[in-house]
This record gives C-alpha cells, sequence and structure tokens, in this order.
C-alpha cells in the first residue's frame, strides 16, 4: 500500500528570512567524531550560534543502532555497533552509500515531524526520478522503496533510509541512499527490523544504473531547494565542524 504520508504533501521552505542552507561534502570520516559534531552544530543552531548545514559524507562499515532497535536484530556483528540516538533501529552505513545528515531548524520552516519525514522520502524519490528509478513510500515502513517483480509478486527492497531526531525542533541525522554498497553487509542484521523475506535491500547500482556519487550528489542538491530552500555550497570544513571531536 502506498504510504498516506503522502497525502499530506511534502515541502519545507523557510517561512522566516535567513541565510541559505550549508551544504558541506567530506570524504569517508569515521562514526563517533561525526557524531558529536552533529551535536554540537545542531546545539548551536538551536542557540542561534551558528546556519543550518547539510552534511554529505560516507562512513567506513559499520551498524548504528537506533532507540527502537532489538538486540536480537544484530544477527552476526561483522562491524562495529553505534549507539545513534536516532528513531528507527539497526541500519548499516558504508562505501558506495551516501549519507546525508541534515540540521535544519523547523521552527523556521514547520514544527511537523511527520511533514518532515514526508519531505525527506520526497527528495529521494525525486532524486531517484532523475535517474529513471522509481521510488516508493510504504505504509508503516519508513523510507524509500522500489518494487522488485523480477523476485516474485509482492518483493519490495529498500534502497534508502531515514532516521531522524528533532531537539529543540533543529534536526539531527538524515538520510542514507544506496549507490552501490556490498549489500552482502546488510546481512549481519535486520535491516530496520523488517525481517519478512519479501522486503530486501538494493542499490542503483543492482538496479542496473550506472551513476557516480558526484552524479547523485548534483541531484540530490538540486532536487534539495524546491522542498528545502536555497543551500550554498561549503567548499572546505567549517574551521570548528570537527574540532575536538577526534
Amino acid at each position: 500500500m502506498v504510504n498516506a504520508r503522502a497525502i499530506s504533501g511534502a515541502g519545507l521552505l523557510p517561512i522566516q528570512a535567513g541565510a541559505p542552507v550549508q551544504w558541506h561534502f567530506s570524504g569517508t570520516l569515521p562514526y563517533a567524531p561525526v557524531l558529536r559534531a552533529m551535536d554540537a552544530r545542531c546545539s548551536d543552531i538551536a542557540a542561534g550560534r551558528a546556519g543550518e548545514l547539510v552534511w554529505s559524507l560516507e562512513h567506513p562499515p559499520l551498524y548504528t543502532a537506533g532507540t527502537s532497535s532489538d538486540p536480537g536484530d544484530l544477527r552476526k556483528p561483522l562491524f562495529p555497533v553505534f549507539e545513534a540516538g536516532r528513531g528507527g533501529q539497526l541500519t548499516y552505513h558504508g562505501p558506495g552509500q551516501r549519507v546525508v545528515y541534515l540540521m535544519l531548524d523547523l521552527k523556521r520552516r514547520a514544527p511537523d515531524v511527520r511533514r518532515y519525514v514526508t519531505t525527506l522520502e520526497e527528495w529521494i524519490i525525486r532524486t531517484l526520478g532523475a535517474f529513471d528509478i522509481r521510488g516508493e513510500r510504504r505504509e508503516g515502513r519508513v523510507g524509500v522503496w522500489v518494487s522488485r517483480p523480477d523476485k516474485g509478486d509482492g518483493f519490495e527492497d529498500k534502497i534508502a533510509a531515514i532516521g531522524i531526531r528533532l531537539r529543540r525542533w533543529v534536526s539531527l541525522h538524515g538520510v542514507s541512499l544506496n549507490l552501490d554498497p556490498d549489500l552482502s553487509h546488510f546481512a549481519g542484521i535486520v535491516p530496520c527490523g523488517i525481517a519478512d523475506p519479501r522486503y530486501g535491500v538494493t542499490s542503483i547500482a543492482e538496479l542496473g544504473v550506472k551513476a557516480s556519487m558526484a552524479d547523485i550528489d548534483e541531484a540530490m542538491r538540486r532536487e534539495f531547494g524546491p522542498l528545502f530552500g536555497a543551500s550554498a555550497h561549503v567548499f572546505a570544513d567549517p574551521p570548528d565542524l570537527l574540532a575536538n571531536q577526534s
């Protein structure tokens, strides 16, 4: 069933004036320092000391556990497990996956969690559409899915995961989109707590689409504006982003 969240619409354009959202691209970074840096930036945004930030990067192979995680969903600890503090359950991050952390002030937009999640899904759906991939919402399963009739009747695979947290109406965490990760790494967990064998995990590459990470980044930035507002590219790490976070 297509998710009813789509009915409420998508879009969180700022309703208060402010600077464009900073957008920073990093390479592969360890998880724990990034988590601490994101937490610090969130506090600064809430206090008015810093502007909004979208941070795109990759992680080395690891698992993260959300606040609803079931320890039994860790089938085999192939990689380190980190407590993420976000909503959701267990997920995997690794090379070939674009992880995007969004630190947005929803008070500037709309303090509406449901609408925020819907807008994140819509962002990924539009990004995938640029590569002729039809991403869809599903009732009871947050994230973006693609139908897989080639695998059998009713089979679907998740191509992008969403996990968020809000503090003082500033968002933390965000989305992960599978470009070309090693899909066997998901076997160590029950991804997002969904054990039904009809529901697996896929990637843009597995679907037969050739794209680079730069192609994905370009599409994500292009589709971001109509949904979240203008953004400005930050070419170097903000000086304090990872300071004292090692």
